[in-house]
């Protein structure tokens, strides 16, 4: 099973299904993009032969790239804790992202800032990908600095013949902290469709469990301090509130400016693939729409 990537629409003109327009003929025109209903009425209305033309969109394999955020929290809560391996949910989306890019033969790139430094794929297809996918995904590199995804958004700015108008952008982070508004729509004048895939524990980052009265230790942010605490019932309760807060206000920022989140709460493939599924149904509806 794939995501629906059918309901990408192309931004230049050609051969396909989606209507983009019409115009009146031109020497040269395919005879068969005519519109001879069109036509006909306009003939009459001028008192003249005139003939109108179909536009349609262009088909066009999907070109994706995938922006994995490998910030020191990303890698938070590994094994053996039970909670949400967001490295494991991150690297089990981007599986799933490049496999169904290639289901209907597009093209995939890659970034990060796991090391410091990018580690940039072009957008490729096929057999080239082994390496990213056997070599870069399960990679233990998590040390990109705090405004990473600011530095790969500016950075696939700069290679723009690889990440051409309509590609298919998948940021795969926690967005804790969430960068500036501006940042993404500065991205959207560019043209891509970016979707943002939010990686966040249920228990601890989209609520808070009930610990009152027990004693936590709790880390510090940017650090690996942790601090024992020792919570009231209401400041479990402020927290709960603040992160379930948080989540709305992220999701309704998004939402804000035309962009569609996909929200992951779990590390199992088959969890994962259900968000993206979801998400390409909220699409395919909004099109419909």
């Amino acid at each position: 099973m794939g995501l629906s990537f059918g309901t990408m629409r192309s931004v230049r003109r050609g051969t396909g299904t989606d209507m983009a327009g019409s115009r009146l003929y031109r020497p040269g025109d395919d005879v068969r993009a005519i519109d001879w209903a069109a036509s006909a009425r306009l003939s009459a209305a001028r008192n003249a032969d005139e003939f109108v033309v179909r536009e349609r969109y262009a088909e066009e394999a999907p070109r994706v790239v995938i922006v994995c955020d490998r910030r020191p929290g990303m890698a938070a809560f590994g094994a053996p804790l039970p909670w949400l391996d967001k490295a494991v949910a991150m690297r089990h989306a981007a599986e799933l992202i490049i496999e169904s890019a290639l289901l209907v033969g597009g093209f995939v790139g890659y970034l990060d800032h796991g090391s410091g430094s990018p580690y940039w794929v072009p957008p490729r297809g096929g057999r080239r990908l082994a390496e990213l996918r056997q070599d870069r995904l399960p990679a233990d590199e998590f040390a990109a600095p705090a405004d990473s995804l600011e530095r790969a958004l500016a950075h696939l700015a700069e290679h723009r013949r690889s990440v051409t108008s309509g590609s298919f952008v998948f940021v795969l982070s926690d967005f804790l902290p969430l960068p500036s508004e501006e940042v993404w729509l500065a991205a959207l004048e560019h043209r891509w469709d970016l979707v943002p895939v939010v990686i966040q524990d249920p228990v601890w980052e989209q609520s808070f469990p009930d610990v009152s009265g027990i004693v936590v230790p709790l880390r510090e942010p940017g650090t690996r301090r942790r601090t024992p605490v020792r919570l009231r019932r209401r400041e479990v309760a402020l927290r709960r509130l603040e992160n379930q807060d948080r989540l709305r206000a992220l999701v309704a920022g998004f939402e804000a400016i035309d962009i569609d989140p996909v929200l992951i709460s779990t590390s199992d493939r088959a969890g994962i693939l259900a968000a993206f599924l979801d998400w390409s149904e909220l699409r395919r509806g909004r099109r419909a729409a």
